[in-house]
């Protein structure tokens, strides 16, 4: 289903494409500065312009363009978010909107667009070919490891060990008093932080939102906890998991049944979107954002470019979409063994 990118010697002689231009849109990810540093030396390296567009898809209709060249990159590569800012965009849901960044990217010069974003980042490339016929490749770029055609995303890896390392330190606190802590991290539809996160930290619990575990079979392993010796507790929770209205209930309910602990609630939020890109994230963004000029040069559009297998890989946007997200079921055994 996937085409491997394989490492050829292009030069911008042989190709239409002499100008392109990079966004990123949706929320913030650590790498994402990588990866725009990765495509703009790629260009520079094949001799063709690039072009960064601020605020994503709404720079796209301002015509909030700056040139960058190599020089341009330096000493970003160790920075979280994204220098060229990120926004929502409401008028490029229109089509007056999107006639509008079409005709700043053509009044522009721009043979080619790369976006680094999400699912809805992705959505909105779709749309935006099929009505200006434009060449767009995607890069992943999202903490939630939540897009279909990769195996990792940019700033999932970072995100993960924000989220540990929170742990731990909560940990400290659980165990000097006796308590049981519910930690809330980032996972709408997707449950793959939650449940690493909860692994690599030694969670008793984790709570996803693939898998419902019900209010009473949570007490019932937490009671077990109890009396097999554990004096405190850490239960992982993902925003999206379904069990209780939201945490805070989930904790009040707790109480109610599990007297023998005293329950606090730690929302991690916006935490786990910032700071310094891990070295795998780094590592990452810049081989994809290789890949992307590479696959432009090649011809290929419409496509995001991912890793698979620790390959470099293209797959339609349309096969992106995250859909319904596939447990891996070895890491749910892994979490039940190493909880008892």
């Amino acid at each position: 289903m996937y085409n491997t990118l394989i490492n050829l010697s292009f030069t911008s002689m042989s190709v239409k494409i002499k100008k392109i231009a990079v966004l990123t849109s949706g929320g913030d990810s650590p790498g994402m500065n990588a990866a725009i540093r990765a495509v703009v030396r790629s260009c520079t390296y094949h001799q063709l312009e690039c072009l960064g567009v601020y605020r994503g898809y709404q720079g796209l209709i301002e015509g909030d363009f700056v040139t960058l060249n190599a020089r341009s990159v330096k000493n970003i590569i160790n920075r979280g978010g994204t220098f060229l800012k990120s926004a929502r965009s409401k008028e490029f849901l229109s089509v007056e909107g999107r006639k509008r960044a079409f005709d700043n990217l053509k009044a522009e010069g721009i043979d080619a667009l790369v976006t680094i974003g999400g699912d809805g980042t992705f959505a909105g490339a779709v749309v935006f070919n099929e009505e200006h016929n434009f060449p767009i490749v995607g890069l992943p770029g999202t903490i939630d490891n939540d897009i279909n055609g990769t195996d990792f995303t940019i700033g999932y890896d970072t995100a993960l060990n924000t989220v540990v390392e929170a742990i731990d330190k909560i940990r400290d606190t659980a165990h000097s008093h006796n308590r049981l802590f519910l930690v809330e991290v980032m996972g709408r539809d997707a449950g793959d932080i939650a449940l690493n996160a909860g692994i690599g930290a030694g969670a008793e619990e984790i709570l996803i939102p693939e898998q419902n575990m019900g209010k009473d079979r949570l007490v019932a392993s937490l009671k077990r906890s109890k009396e097999a010796g554990k004096s405190s507790s850490i239960v992982v929770v993902a925003e999206g998991d379904q069990i209780g209205k939201n945490i805070f209930g989930l904790a009040d309910y707790i109480r109610e049944n599990l007297t023998e602990y005293e329950v606090k609630v730690t929302v991690l939020g916006h935490i786990q979107r910032g700071g310094a890109p891990s070295c795998y994230d780094r590592v990452l963004a810049s081989r994809l954002g290789v890949g992307a000029v590479d696959a432009l040069l090649k011809g290929e559009r419409d496509i995001m470019v991912g890793i698979v297998n620790n390959k470099v890989t293209s797959v339609p946007f349309t096969e992106t979409s995250k859909g319904e997200n596939e447990l891996d079921k070895e890491l749910i055994r892994v979490a039940d063994i190493t909880s008892v």
